[in-house]
C-alpha cells in the first residue's frame, strides 16, 4: 500500500491538500523517514516556533517566493502535529479544518448571519463578545489568564495592558514620568538580583504601557532597533 501511495505521488507535477496529507502518512509509516517516527508533540514544538517566525520574515520583508516556502513548512508542521493525533484516534486534520470553518462562520455573524456590523470597531465588539460567550471567559482575571503565557513578553504584557484597559485613563505624561521614577529607583548596587530583576520588569512594563498609549507596537519597535543595531555593528567590524 505504501509503495502504491510513493509511485502516484512520484508520478506527479503538481500537489494537493490531500497529497501533503499522504506525504505526511507515508514518511510516518513503519518504511517511512526513521526521523519523522521517531517525533512527537514536545519534540517538534520549537519547529513549529521557527517557522512560525519564517513566515513573520517573509511578511516583512515582502518576498512572495520566501512567503510560499514559509508557508508550506508551516503548513507541513500543523499536518505534522494533526497527523500525530490521527495516531491516536483523537482527531485529524479534517477535524481541524471542520472547527476552523465553523469558529468563523460563528464569529463573523455580520457576513453568514443577521448581524450588523459596518465598522470594524463593531466586528471586533462582536467577535470578543462571541468569544467570551464560547469560552465562558466571564471575568477580567478569566481573558487574562487565557493569554497564551509562552508568548513574546513584550507582546504578553501589551495584551495585558490592552485587554485590562490599563491605560485608558492615563495620560502619555503620566507614563512618562512613572518610567523616568522607576529607572531612576533602579538599584545599581547593594542589592540582590531579584530586586534589580523585579525592578527591571516594571521598567520594561511601564515602557510597554506607553508604548499602547502612544499606539506603537513594542514587540515590533524593539526588533526594529535590534536590527538597526546589528546592521550599525556590522559595518563597523
Amino acid at each position: 500500500m505504501e509503495n502504491e501511495k510513493i509511485s502516484c505521488l512520484l508520478e506527479k507535477e503538481k500537489y494537493d491538500f490531500e497529497d501533503l496529507r499522504t506525504v505526511m502518512k507515508v514518511l510516518r509509516s513503519e518504511n517511512g523517514c526513521p526521523w519523522d517516527r521517531e517525533q512527537d508533540h514536545h519534540s517538534i514544538r520549537s519547529n513549529l516556533i521557527e517557522e512560525t517566525y519564517e513566515v513573520v520574515e517573509a511578511i516583512d520583508t515582502e518576498n512572495a517566493a520566501l512567503l510560499r516556502e514559509e508557508l508550506g513548512d508551516l503548513l507541513f508542521q500543523i499536518m505534522f502535529h494533526a497527523e500525530l493525533e490521527d495516531e491516536k484516534g483523537s482527531f485529524d486534520i479534517d477535524d481541524v479544518t471542520d472547527e476552523i470553518c465553523k469558529k468563523m462562520i460563528s464569529r463573523h455573524p455580520h457576513v453568514f448571519g443577521n448581524v450588523e456590523a459596518e465598522t470594524t470597531a463593531q466586528v471586533l465588539k462582536n467577535w470578543d463578545a462571541i468569544k467570551t460567550e464560547e469560552k465562558q471567559r466571564l471575568s477580567l482575571g478569566d481573558k487574562l489568564r487565557a493569554i497564551p503565557p509562552m508568548l513574546p513578553s513584550l507582546m504578553r504584557a501589551a495584551k495585558v495592558n490592552k485587554k485590562a484597559k490599563i491605560c485608558e485613563d492615563v495620560s502619555t505624561a503620566a507614563l512618562r514620568q512613572r518610567l523616568i521614577d522607576e529607572v531612576s529607583a533602579l538599584p545599581v548596587e547593594g542589592e540582590d538580583n531579584a530586586s534589580r530583576a523585579s525592578q527591571m520588569g516594571a521598567i520594561l512594563l511601564t515602557a510597554v504601557q506607553l508604548c499602547e498609549k502612544m499606539q506603537v507596537d513594542a514587540e515590533e519597535s524593539l526588533q526594529h532597533t535590534t536590527d538597526d543595531l546589528i546592521e550599525k555593528i556590522a559595518s563597523n567590524p
